[in-house]
């Protein structure tokens, strides 16, 4: 398959020491694996180069300022042969996930370009993470998606340079998009029509341990060249893992009835109905699992011993890929502000559509008042303050929240001027404060999801004086019933929120003594 290659010998590299870091080059480090696999190589100690066709689209990455990154493409083989140049361990994970005509053609030729390439620059293996494909199918009845991942796989293999291929099936971990379209379906649907493929076994894999694998498989043995399966100790059907999905997240069990006639073509656009994962994405994924897919070993363990508790269980997997969303970390969760705490958890490099449902309001308004007056005023707020907007709104949903209940808006406020982390305000919880900047509540309400309201006091930098107050409700819809929720209160938050906004700006003005801006 690649008598095109150049199999002149190459002049020994210098020796590494089993514990010498390597430098690795990583392919797709823009997206869902390869984001997360730097770090992961970074922390065991070895040097990263990124070859990237867009690298400025690295530069959010909390580690951009840790690896070199290379600009090109992997179908450019005098490139990537110059940016291979030095590297030991050589990281594929590019592919085309789409269902254009000639999106096998492109997969292949690039395989191939990338095999020369890293043979010409010296590079010790090749690693790639590839789809696990069912053992008693050949090639020709396997979908176009998975049949270009093997094929990929195979030119590697057959090629000069030894290498590792991978083969996974469904990966659990917040922003892939498996999990997502499992994420969507299950918590959106409490009864939903679905297609037959809803009966197919596979075996998912929770993203740790594909990160483990990879990181390990740096330093397999020159002489192996080989294939592995990979998958977590689970073998579920679809409809098992939307069930037990949603019993994870503590949603009412689903009721799930198939059909015969749906086919991956209308199973994708009915996807893409239900869910804001691409069609592009979506076709692929829904034509992919018509075929059984479970691991036929478990030979990697012997390269890269499992570790205590590994690989994971689906469950586990399931909690934490929704550990953030549990424990409110909305800083972490859905800003570019920090860095996660584990590959399970979102980047903020993830695609718009990952990481769950979360709806959104802002308002934003200029105020002649200081940030210091501005400050003063949202430092206050609650108790006898009130909530600057609609009062008898307040008080109802109080009402409606210690019938059910919950805590009501009776609970006041520790401290008439002052709060600090963990005070109680009303049916709110304060869980970050930041002196003259921020205060960011968590709704304790009943509530069909979670929710929190955030409020900043900043100087105002386009112009002389004054302030900027700005104001994000954000909720975290928990199945079907929370969206209606959301969509059900929509109509007032313009009273609601934009009160607040407006009436807050107002009472730091006449805390200042100063006029409201024009306009």
């Amino acid at each position: 398959m690649e008598d095109d290659v150049d199999h002149t010998p190459q002049a020994p590299r210098t020796p590494r020491t089993p514990h010498a870091p390597l430098t690795c080059l990583v392919t797709g480090a823009t997206g869902y694996i390869g984001g997360r696999l730097v770090p992961e190589l970074l922390d065991a100690g070895h040097r990263v180069r990124c070859l990237a066709r867009s690298p400025e689209r690295l530069r959010d990455h909390p580690w951009a300022d840790r690896v070199e990154a290379v600009r090109g493409d992997v179908l450019d083989e005098a490139i990537t042969t110059a940016a291979l140049r030095g590297v030991d361990v050589a990281y594929y994970l590019v592919h085309s996930l789409n269902s254009g005509s000639r999106f096998e053609e492109r997969d292949r030729a690039a395989a191939r370009a990338f095999s020369r390439a890293a043979h010409t620059a010296g590079v010790r293996r090749i690693v790639y993470l590839g789809g696990l494909v069912p053992a008693d199918r050949p090639q020709a009845e396997l979908s176009p998606h998975l049949r270009s991942r093997a094929e990929v796989g195979e030119i590697f293999l057959e090629g000069p340079v030894p290498a590792t291929v991978l083969r996974a099936a469904v990966v659990i971990g917040s922003g892939s998009a498996s999990f997502e379209m499992l994420r969507y379906l299950t918590e959106r649907l409490p009864v939903m029509v679905t297609p037959s493929w809803v009966a197919t076994r596979v075996q998912p894999i929770a993203v740790r341990d594909v990160l483990r694998y990879l990181t390990g498989s740096a330093r397999m043995p020159a002489d192996v060249n080989r294939a592995f399966d990979i998958g977590g100790p689970d073998i579920l059907t679809y409809e098992q893992m939307m069930r037990r999905y949603a019993e994870v997240a503590e949603l009412p069990p689903r009721v799930i009835l198939r059909v015969p006639m749906l086919t991956p073509r209308l199973s994708s656009l009915w996807i893409g109905l239900v869910t804001p994962v691409p069609r592009a994405l979506a076709r692929p994924l829904a034509e992919s699992l018509r075929h059984e897919v479970v691991c036929g070993e478990h030979d990697i363990a012997r390269h890269v011993p499992d570790e205590p508790g590994s690989p994971l269980s689906f469950d586990r997997s399931l909690r934490l890929a929704l550990q953030r969303v549990r424990e409110a970390d909305v800083t972490t969760r859905w800003s570019n502000a920090s860095l996660p705490g584990a590959p399970s958890d979102p980047l903020p490099t993830d695609p718009d559509w990952a990481g769950g449902s979360l709806y959104t309001d802002r308002r934003t308004r200029s105020t002649a008042a200081g940030p210091h007056e501005l400050w003063r005023v949202i430092e206050g707020i609650g108790g006898d303050n009130g909530w600057y907007s609609a009062p008898l709104a307040w008080a109802v949903r109080g009402w409606l929240d210690r019938l059910v209940g919950g805590a009501g808006i009776r609970r006041g406020r520790r401290d008439a001027a002052r709060l600090r982390v963990g005070d109680s305000l009303d049916f709110w919880r304060v869980e970050e404060i930041e002196p003259g900047r921020l205060l960011r509540l968590r709704a304790e309400m009943r509530l069909p999801g979670l929710a929190w309201l955030e409020m900043y006091a900043d100087p105002h930098r386009d112009r002389d004086g004054g302030a900027r107050y700005r104001q994000r409700a954000l909720f975290h819809p928990h199945g079907l019933i929370g969206h209606l929720y959301w969509w059900s209160m929509a109509p007032f938050h313009a009273v609601i929120f934009g009160g607040m906004a407006r009436n807050i700006t107002r009472a730091a003005e006449r805390l200042a003594d100063v006029s409201p801006p024009p306009g």
